[in-house]
């Protein structure tokens, strides 16, 4: 799958199979559901669960919580927009 593909399954009711859980997290944040993004996000222990955890964390407004998130998933925290970091984050892992 890459980004044009993820992006058009937005329209599906349900995340497309075989996505990883972190990638599940972002398809539910697209939808605007950031509970189940979160649930996703934690599921995935590893650090590519961790990167997205971080950005869900960013977008509650926890800046606190969110760096914890960063340093688990070994990155720096983003500064752009929330629209671009989760476009980074859907280019890097799809």
């Amino acid at each position: 799958m890459d980004y044009t593909a993820f992006t058009a399954s937005l329209s599906l009711s349900e995340p497309p199979a075989g996505l990883s859980m972190a990638m599940q997290a972002l398809w539910w944040d697209a939808k605007g559901n950031w509970h189940r993004a979160h649930e996703c996000a934690q599921a995935q222990d590893d650090a590519d669960g961790a990167w997205v955890h971080a950005y869900l964390h960013r977008k509650e407004g926890d800046a606190s919580n969110a760096g914890y998130w960063y340093r688990r998933a070994g990155k720096s925290a983003f500064t752009g927009s929330l629209a671009e970091e989760w476009e980074m984050l859907v280019r890097a892992l799809v």
